[in-house]
Formats: C-alpha cells, sequence, structure tokens
C-alpha cells in the first residue's frame, strides 16, 4: 500500500541497562547498518543512501541521517539522532566545563550536520564533509554496527584490505559470550 512503511527485518538493536540489545519490547530501538553500497554523486552532491540504512533509519524521530567528519579516517561518520544522543548522554560522565567536556563536544557537535532525506531517499553532502573525505563521482557507504561511515570507494578498500590485514596478524577474536540466562 501506497504511502505504508515497509516494516524491516534487518538487525536492530534496543538500549536495555545501558547497552544496546536485539528485540523489539518497547525499549529505544538503535539501527544496526551492515554491508558495503557504493552509490554515484550528481552534481549537485545528492546521493542516495542505501535502502537498508533508510529502513533502519526509518523508526528514528529525524527522517535523515547526522553526519560529521571521521576522527580516525579520511571518512564521514554517520548515524541516526539517537545515536547522537546516545554520545551526549555518555559526555555526562565528563566534567563539564573542563577541557576535555569542551574539545569533545566542539568535535563532535560543532562540525554534525544533519542532512535530510529528499523524496528519493536522497541527501546532499556538503563540500565540507566530501572534501575531508576525499569523496568525487562515488560514494562508498559501509556499515560499523551502529554507525555508517562514507568513504571515496578506492580509499575504503585500501582501508578495509589492510584492517584484516592487521586483524589476521594480531589474532582479533571478539570474547565468547553465552545466550542469556547463562544457558549455552
Amino acid at each position: 500500500m501506497a504511502g505504508t512503511p515497509e516494516i524491516s527485518s534487518a538487525p536492530q538493536m534496543e538500549l536495555s541497562g545501558g547497552r544496546w540489545e536485539g528485540g523489539r519490547n518497547g525499549r529505544r530501538v538503535m539501527a544496526l547498518f551492515l554491508d558495503t553500497f557504493v552509490n554515484k554523486l550528481d552534481r549537485k552532491g545528492r546521493v542516495s543512501v542505501p535502502a537498508p540504512y533508510r529502513q533502519q533509519l526509518a523508526s528514528q524521530g529525524f527522517q535523515g541521517i547526522a553526519a560529521l567528519p571521521s576522527f580516525k579516517h579520511r571518512a564521514i561518520q554517520c548515524g541516526s539522532l539517537d545515536w547522537l544522543d546516545q554520545i551526549n548522554k555518555q559526555l555526562g560522565g565528563v566534567d563539564l566545563f573542563s577541557d576535555e567536556h569542551d574539545d569533545l563536544t566542539a568535535t563532535l557537535f560543532g562540525d554534525t550536520k544533519q542532512l535530510p532525506f529528499d523524496g528519493e531517499g536522497r541527501i546532499i553532502l556538503p563540500p565540507a564533509l566530501t572534501e575531508h573525505a576525499g569523496i568525487g563521482e562515488l560514494a562508498a557507504f559501509v556499515g560499523r554496527g551502529s554507525t555508517f561511515e562514507i568513504w571515496d570507494p578506492s580509499s575504503l578498500d585500501a582501508y578495509k584490505a589492510e584492517a584484516r590485514r592487521r586483524a589476521l596478524e594480531k589474532g582479533r577474536t571478539l570474547p565468547r559470550r553465552g545466550p542469556p540466562g547463562g544457558a549455552e
């Protein structure tokens, strides 16, 4: 039916006891972004956000994304406003008016852009963000769990190859956790 939002079968996370968990028990739901997609930018800087990402963001209050220059990479860090709200809450543990608080809030929120979706699911990437990420005609969207990033595709390929090499070389693993209730 036209105008009826699609229900995503993609994984989502919920906040429970200070951490994000799977399920939909009336708790806040945080999107879970997976996979990599490459889309073309038009001459006005518009780019289509991948449909699975838009589905994950559909339950959020703001129909769009929050985007800021990545601290670590030539990439654009993106997520929902709920994700930024969670970061803001974590800043409650940092002394107000301290240099650390000032540095973090200026860096996190001072350069963050709210980018609304147009009727076709596109956003307009501001020049400051595309320049930071070195994005030209193509943009690679890569899922990072509760966030996603937008990269120049060739830079992303090089980064992923290096990250995979480091993970293998260092034997990176995740700690084993049993199912809820402690039963294995």
